[in-house]
């Protein structure tokens, strides 16, 4: 097949529209309608419905752009390997991880990085979702579970736990409960067990339940929980990473903790050799060693 008509194809099918997509490849619409035909002729199949509203995908048109999907991603990811210059990192690098820790671990550190390599473009997609890597959704994933997808290199960063903090607000206010019956008098902010979020999270909130405690705010991320926590509306669960980050958390029955949360960061195989990801994955490396550090410090502190 043509490679130009491949992606004349593959813009048109994204834009939905022969003039649209005109307008991005520089070209009329009645050239890119010439080669949309001819390359239907040439494949002796129709890839749109025509109809007045734009162009719709036929059965034939959907595999044909999933194919030119996958073709742009590798050209890319491709382009942006050749570009890589072993004395400048620039280009875009696309970084996903949960809202929670994006927010209030990651973007935090990032100026660090920024001041390092001020032509580095950094894409940070927060969410839930897992998003797939081997199909290019994103360059590098921090998840809060070790990813199940394939042809991933991957590596453990830390181990965190969900635990109960308040402000020292908050207790001055309502007193600090001394067991897990005392949380009935005091309100409880945490995520909504149904909504997404790591599984140990959902437990703890669950046996805490258990209490009956009587007054809840549910948000359906921890940025929202932190958020409730500082402003002195109850006692939080959140996971541990926040202690550097906000000294005046207060641990509340610090013998409540969840399970183990392992964080791990992920990247395809075929970026092995991407500067971008080699810096970012140092820089990534040294922020948890910091983190660790200043963690196994307090512990021996307190173990004083």
């Amino acid at each position: 097949m043509d490679w130009d008509k491949l992606r004349i194809f593959h813009a048109v099918a994204d834009a939905g529209s022969l003039t649209h997509a005109g307008n991005t490849l520089h070209l009329s619409q009645s050239a890119v309608s010439r080669q949309i035909r001819a390359l239907e002729e040439s494949l002796n199949t129709t890839l749109f419905h025509r109809h007045a509203r734009g162009l719709i995908l036929t059965e034939q048109g959907e595999l044909l752009f999933d194919a030119t999907k996958s073709m742009s991603k590798q050209l890319n990811a491709t382009s942006a390997r050749i570009r890589d210059s072993a004395e400048e990192v620039f280009g875009e690098l696309r970084v996903t991880t949960t809202i929670g820790f994006g927010c209030l671990w990651l973007a935090p550190r990032l100026p660090a990085l920024y001041r390092q390599y001020p032509h580095l473009k950094i894409d940070l997609m927060l969410k839930e979702r897992v998003l797939n890597l081997p199909m290019r959704e994103a360059d590098v994933a921090i998840r809060m579970k070790e990813p199940s997808q394939a042809d991933l290199i991957r590596r453990r960063l830390m181990t965190i736990n969900m635990r109960l903090y308040a402000s020292p607000g908050y207790l001055a206010a309502h007193g600090t409960p001394d067991s897990l019956a005392g949380l009935r008098d005091h309100r409880l902010i945490s995520q909504n067990v149904q909504s997404a979020q790591v599984s140990a999270g959902a437990q703890l909130v669950r046996e805490l339940m258990i209490w009956d405690i009587h007054s809840f705010l549910t948000v359906n991320n921890y940025f929202g929980v932190l958020q409730g926590v500082i402003h002195n509306l109850g006692i939080g669960v959140l996971p541990d990473y926040l202690t550097h980050d906000f000294p005046d958390l207060v641990p509340v029955l610090p013998y409540i903790v969840s399970s183990d949360v392992p964080v791990f960061l992920a990247y395809p195989e075929e970026l092995r050799h991407s500067k971008r990801v080699d810096v970012f994955r140092n820089f990534v490396l040294e922020e948890v060693i910091a983190y660790r550090r200043r963690k196994r410090d307090a512990q021996a502190t307190e173990g004083q």
